[in-house]
């Protein structure tokens, strides 16, 4: 399982989990009331669940060259999403939420 705290605007919002190579959940951190990640993810004590990459997190990575040449770059797979986000999502992203791995 890997796993990353998401922050929005530099506060901790929550946990992204990949738990297996088909499931997704996140998690919004107990008694956080602030903005939601996104507006299809609204603030809620129980996880959210999907067989992919959740769409909002998904349109944060690169596409076409510029994801090859990340993934290459970082040794990470081109087709594994969950490890292109860990790798580049932790700072300067578009938007004000930003990603950083759990160790």
């Amino acid at each position: 399982m890997r796993q990353c705290k998401v922050y929005v605007n530099g506060t901790e919002t929550g946990i992204l989990r990949e738990e297996t190579g088909q499931l997704f959940t996140f998690t919004y951190r107990e008694g956080y009331t602030g903005r939601p990640v996104c507006l299809s993810m609204p603030v809620r004590e129980e996880p959210y669940s999907s067989d992919h990459l959740f769409p909002f997190f998904f349109n944060m990575l690169s596409e076409g060259a510029n994801r090859f040449m990340q993934a290459r770059m970082l040794h990470i797979d081109e087709n594994d999403d969950f490890g292109i986000l860990l790798a580049t999502a932790q700072t300067d992203t578009i938007g004000a939420v930003t990603i950083k791995p759990i160790e």
